[in-house]
């Protein structure tokens, strides 16, 4: 199975078509007011209706009301919700859309709640307190010795185009998820690191199509 591309904090078309262009299977929207990525609906509807068919649209929640998820999700068409904050196992079964829960990892403890959540899970860094991703930092990969796991995992915080090749072999991702590390300032990408990023995992993934053929 090949690993997928997810570039986060999207906050504008050119960056959003670039991103597609470069190779990008989903695009992060992030409706959480206190990140500096944060959009609005109304902007986030404006580039999601002129993006190409066939790019998964993922939103970003950090402990929000259902309320408020259901009127992005019906108003912006999203595909996907990822959940940043403190939610529950009972809270990412009670949606309606598929559900990436994110998950701090701090020691081996963080790690030991994956099969607690019924959904695809998130690895990212521990973030400073009221702070939900997007910090550009990693956290310790070699506590991802040994950790099995029947969940599909995607791999967060801290990938670049200088990283994601060693990322890549810690094990088998069902996506990378990048977002500060291919920017040129907060919520803005570089298109340029973009198309690198993408271009080693597409890479990684022509080897193990070779390799299972």
């Amino acid at each position: 199975m090949r690993t997928r591309i997810k570039v986060c904090g999207i906050t504008s078309i050119e960056d959003a078509s670039a991103a597609v262009a470069a190779g990008a299977d989903a695009l992060g929207f992030v409706f959480y007011e206190q990140s500096p990525r944060f959009v609005s609906i109304v902007k986030a509807k404006g580039i999601i209706r002129q993006l190409s068919p066939f790019v998964s649209i993922v939103g970003l929640f950090v402990n929000a009301e259902q309320n408020y998820m259901d009127e992005v999700i019906q108003k912006c068409g999203l595909d996907v919700i990822q959940l940043h904050g403190d939610e529950s196992p009972a809270i990412c079964m009670q949606q309606h859309k598929p559900v990436i829960k994110a998950i701090a990892v701090h020691g081996k403890e963080a790690l030991e709640k994956i099969d607690s959540y019924k959904c695809t899970v998130l690895l990212d860094a521990k973030a400073p307190l009221g702070v939900h991703g997007g910090t550009g930092t990693s956290f310790d990969w070699s506590l991802l010795t040994g950790l099995q796991t029947k969940r599909s995992l995607i791999i967060a915080g801290g990938l670049n185009p200088d990283n994601i090749e060693k990322a890549l072999t810690l094990q088998h991702w069902y996506a990378v998820d990048v977002s500060s590390g291919v920017e040129l300032e907060k919520g803005v990408k570089d298109h340029a690191k973009m198309k690198h990023f993408c271009g080693y995992v597409h890479k990684y993934n022509d080897k193990v199509n070779e390799y299972d053929v």
